[in-house]
């Protein structure tokens, strides 16, 4: 059966190292998951895993048609749970009424809109391993006055517990990226915070466009024309609170 190549344009490095692709499944709790869906399963070097521990309810999803068929032919008897599709596209609310766990060795150039589309979803999606660049795992979970902390550390922050598993040296990987990688895990939270989630996106993304400047500046985005900007909170950087602050301060501003 012929393999399948990596392909630059869709940012595919495939693992290729056994032990590592069993360290990463074992990250995926035995939890009542109605559904798993995978991520780019390439030539299914954690699909084999997956099968041998959850069995039918992995769906892999991939967009290199190749994959699809090799896979297809590989797993004769799972052939309807390889779909060619882009996961950005996946309506999930038609996936299933429960529990839905996502894992994959996300593309470096798609990792952090996969991430955002899973947070979109957080109501359906209890859990997410993914195997991303360092450099976005260490943003994900920074706190607050470390100079890598942004929108994407706040937003998943404030609704899944993310732990960071372990790094992934390049030379696993065919074609061996030039950048190190790294496992995280979300889980999310029991308590879900009481936001509008959409008008958290735009108070954080609005902080974080103008990073340097205080919030008194930065929020001006937003029009709150009537809004009272005078408070010492007003004073400092979005860099300089933390997930909880930045919650407060949604509310806080959506409430005038």
């Amino acid at each position: 059966m012929e393999k399948v190549k990596p392909k630059k344009h869709l940012g595919q490095h495939f693992l290729k190292d056994e032990g590592i692709a069993r360290k990463i499944v074992e990250q995926l709790p035995m939890d009542d998951f109605e559904q798993i869906i995978e991520v780019g399963p390439g030539m299914g070097v954690l699909t084999k895993y997956l099968i041998d521990k959850f069995g039918k309810k992995i769906v892999a999803l991939d967009i290199d048609q190749h994959s699809v068929d090799f896979l297809k032919k590989k797993y004769p008897d799972h052939q309807e749970q390889f779909v060619y599709q882009d996961f950005l596209s996946v309506d999930f609310s038609k996936q299933t009424k429960g529990g839905i766990a996502v894992i994959g060795n996300f593309p470096y150039n798609v990792s952090s809109q996969l991430l955002f589309r899973i947070w979109e979803n957080f109501k359906l999606i209890n859990c997410t391993v993914c195997m991303i660049q360092k450099e976005v795992a260490d943003r994900i979970v920074s706190k607050e006055g470390n100079k890598v902390y942004g929108i994407l550390s706040v937003l998943l922050q404030a609704y899944f517990d993310i732990e960071y598993n372990f790094t992934v040296p390049p030379q696993v990987f065919d074609p061996p990226p030039k950048v190190q990688s790294a496992v995280i895990t979300l889980r999310r939270k029991k308590d879900i915070p009481d936001v509008d989630q959409r008008f958290l996106k735009r108070v954080v993304k609005s902080a974080f466009g103008k990073r340097r400047k205080t919030l008194r500046n930065a929020l001006k985005d937003l029009n709150l024309t009537e809004f009272n900007f005078d408070d010492e909170l007003f004073g400092r950087r979005a860099e300089q609170l933390s997930v909880s602050e930045f919650i407060q301060l949604t509310n806080r501003l959506n409430n005038e």
